[in-house]
Order: structure tokens, then C-alpha cells, then sequence
């Protein structure tokens, strides 16, 4: 159940975030957070990461549930293995992030983006979500997960 908590934990703070960020964020401004480390910036992401796919919506769209699909189907029947923590909790972030951004694609056509950061070499123009980092975060720890057999619960 807590895999379970975090992920709906992760779409409900993402829901808020993304929320306020609709209402209150004007498209094309910068506010600087905590000294300058972050910057928010409202954006309508209409395709992938990047902006990959926006010509094709609504592929990117289904490809986004498939995904996402395949994902909740892994996770229940990795749920049932003894073991296997890296694996869960990597699931569990990715999913927290994929219902969030698939939501988004689903219901408001596109994903809102509003974090980036003050880097060199074109990178500051890149706006995250909370969802993209806990997507990378939770494939990163799929990925050393599934051949570790260590015990991280």
C-alpha cells in the first residue's frame, strides 16, 4: 500500500502544483525561487520531452496510455514478488509521474511545464515538472532495480 500512496501522492501534488500554475502563471514569464537556484515558468507542453511529437498529438496521446498501461500491468505483478524494493519504488515513481503527465495529455491536451534551472549551453530553456523527474528518477531505479536483488523496502 505505500507504493500506492507515494505514486497518488506524487499525481495529487502535481495536480495542485500544475493547478496554481494554470490559474496564477502567465506564459513566457520567469520568477526566480530559492536564490536564483530555480526558475518557474509557465509552459504547454504538446507533445513529448522536448516538445518531440507535437505535430502528432494524438500519437504521442496513445502512446502515452500504452505506456502508462504496461507500466500499472509490471508494477501489480512486480507488487506480489517478495524483495525486488528498487524495482517498486522505481515503478512507483515512474507511475506517480506517468498518471500525471498522461492525465494532462487526456483532459487539458497538452502538459504543463514550470521548473527549469540557470544553466549554461542552452539547458535553462528545458521546463520540467514534478512528474519528469520522478518519470527519469524511477527509470534510473528500474534500471539497477531489476537486477538487484538486495532488500530496499
Amino acid at each position: 500500500m505505500k507504493y500506492l500512496a507515494v505514486a497518488v501522492g506524487i499525481f495529487g501534488l502535481e495536480w495542485k502544483i500544475k493547478s496554481y500554475i494554470e490559474e496564477k502563471g502567465t506564459e513566457g514569464e520567469t520568477k526566480k525561487a530559492f536564490g536564483g537556484l530555480v526558475m518557474i515558468r509557465k509552459h504547454h507542453n504538446k507533445g513529448a520531452f522536448l516538445n518531440m511529437g507535437q505535430k502528432r498529438r494524438k500519437v504521442v496521446m496513445v502512446l502515452s496510455i500504452l505506456l502508462t498501461t504496461a507500466l500499472t500491468a509490471l508494477f501489480i505483478l512486480t507488487l506480489g514478488r517478495a524483495g525486488k524494493g528498487l524495482l517498486k519504488w522505481g515503478l512507483t515513481l515512474l507511475l506517480g509521474g506517468a498518471y500525471s503527465n498522461t492525465y494532462d495529455r487526456l483532459v487539458r491536451k497538452y502538459v504543463v511545464d514550470y521548473v527549469s534551472f540557470p544553466l549554461p549551453f542552452g539547458i535553462h530553456k528545458i521546463i520540467f515538472n514534478i512528474g519528469d523527474f520522478c518519470i527519469m528518477a524511477g527509470a534510473l531505479m528500474c534500471a539497477f532495480g531489476w537486477g538487484f536483488s538486495g532488500k530496499i523496502e
